[in-house]
């Protein structure tokens, strides 16, 4: 770490905020933060002004969807280019939870780490291998690089992000048992929490899914309606935590996983209708993890995906309907008992770049590092 400082002594840091998918945060090289973990997540929590609601001290944007964080690193195994993990900041709380995977900042790890001189480019794309340091999984990224430079312009459109851009397709290689080791951590596709059918799924990030009709819900209603149920939200942590606990996530009520996922049958030709919370308010479109764990419990038999789906092919492309539209994802398997590969096409946008300022002192912080 090499903090410049102010008049005033205050740490900064360099940082690119990026737009990844339909999320978006600030990004660093590993190399610029403090390797202790705790003393980095108190200059994340700084940064991006934790602990109110409106992230007003800092960078976060006052939601789930940019109070995120990607970290950067040359990468620490051979069959990969560069490490990547990631934080979620919780907005209106003191916490940084490294736990998950979030596909959409993954969208901008590759193009990121190009142009950070980490990995060098080709002409007419680029593909990076992605190691997620969160789940030990890893990710093909292909990222559209004509004449050995990253382009972001492209006539790629993604529901719930306005306007066109580059197209980036990330292939999950072998996502199950990202946290917990299984893709059914309970050993059961289908069991019962406080008198629902759920799923517990660990397919690029920890689920619980539930038939929305089982919670008295259609599963059409929008975002906003579902954030202020206010006995809704408390049913569905209830869940998620007793979920967690029998996936072997003890502490689920201090982390962000599992996720609780509302499903229903889609009246638009999509596979599944989908409301998916981060956790504790509703995604306004559908996390890229999320679409991959749920794509492969549609055809994973016993699952609530399962039966709401139907029957379906392992191989091909299989649509989610979700608040902003719908999400594609393409499942593959190379033999019956090889592991799934799900790929999203996702775009991002370098937003800006500089220095970000900490309510940190310079020696502070490098005090602690010391100790």
């Amino acid at each position: 770490m090499d903090p410049a400082a102010d008049s005033n002594d205050l740490l900064s840091l360099p940082c690119v905020l990026m737009r990844g998918g339909t999320s978006k945060g600030p990004f660093f090289l590993a190399s610029d933060l403090p390797t202790e973990p705790a003393l980095r997540d108190r200059i994340l929590l700084a940064v991006m002004g934790a602990g109110h609601p409106l992230q007003i001290d800092g960078i976060g944007g006052g939601n789930a969807l940019s109070s995120k964080v990607a970290i950067v690193d040359r990468a620490s195994r051979r069959d990969a280019d560069v490490d990547y993990l990631f934080a979620q900041v919780v907005n209106d709380r003191q916490i940084v939870d490294t736990s998950p995977n979030c596909g959409n900042m993954l969208a901008a790890v590759a193009p990121f780490a190009i142009e950070a001189g980490l990995v060098a480019a080709r002409h007419p794309q680029t593909q990076v291998c992605i190691h997620n340091v969160n789940t030990g999984k890893l990710i093909r990224a292909t990222v559209q690089t004509p004449q050995g430079r990253v382009s972001y312009r492209g006539d790629t459109r993604i529901a719930g992000v306005p306007g066109q851009a580059a197209p980036i397709t990330l292939s999950f290689l072998d996502a199950a048992g990202t946290r917990t080791g299984a893709l059914l951590p309970t050993g059961t596709p289908r069991e019962r929490i406080d008198g629902v059918d759920v799923s517990c799924v660990d397919c690029a990030i920890p689920m619980v899914l539930m038939q929305a009709s089982d919670l008295g819900l259609s599963g059409d209603e929008s975002p906003a309606r579902l954030n202020a149920d206010a006995a809704l939200l408390r049913r569905l942590e209830a869940i998620r935590i007793e979920a967690g606990r029998r996936m072997g996530i003890a502490d689920a009520g201090e982390r962000v996983i599992p996720k609780p996922v509302l499903l229903s049958r889609s009246d638009s030709g999509a596979a599944l209708r989908v409301r998916y919370f981060m956790p504790h308010q509703c995604h306004s479109a559908l996390a890229i993890t999320g679409g991959v764990g749920i794509a492969t419990a549609t055809v994973t038999d016993g699952t609530v995906a399962h039966a709401l789906a139907g029957r379906r092919e392992t191989v091909g492309p299989l649509l989610l309907e979700h608040p902003g539209g719908c999400l594609e994802v393409t499942l593959e398997r190379d033999a019956p008992d090889a592991p799934v590969v799900a790929s999203v096409v996702r775009t991002a946008r370098r937003l800006f770049e500089g220095r970000v300022f900490a309510n940190e002192s310079r020696r502070d912080a490098r005090r602690s590092q010391a100790a």
